[in-house]
C-alpha cells in the first residue's frame, strides 16, 4: 500500500489508463534520474495498445510523460 492506501499498476497497457486517472509519470528530461511527477491524465498520446517504457500521456497541468504507475485510490 502507498501513501493513499492504494494499489498500483504499471503504465504499459493503454487499456488500463483513462482520462482523469491519477498517475505517476516520468518526463523526458527526468528519465535519467527517474524522478516521478504526479497528476491526473488529460490526454493519452500513445496510439499503440502497449509500450515497453510506458504509455505517453498529457496531464491536466500540461506535463507530458510516460506513465510509470497508475494509482488506484481505495475508499
Amino acid at each position: 500500500m502507498g501513501k493513499y492506501g492504494e494499489s498500483i499498476m504499471d503504465g504499459k497497457n493503454r487499456a488500463d489508463i483513462k482520462a482523469g486517472a491519477h498517475v505517476l509519470v516520468v518526463k523526458k528530461q527526468d528519465q535519467r534520474s527517474g524522478k516521478l511527477t504526479e497528476g491526473n491524465v488529460k490526454d493519452i498520446l500513445t496510439k499503440s495498445p502497449t509500450h515497453p517504457h510506458g504509455i505517453k500521456v498529457r496531464l491536466e497541468n500540461g506535463v507530458v510523460g510516460r506513465v510509470k504507475k497508475i494509482v488506484i485510490v481505495q475508499p
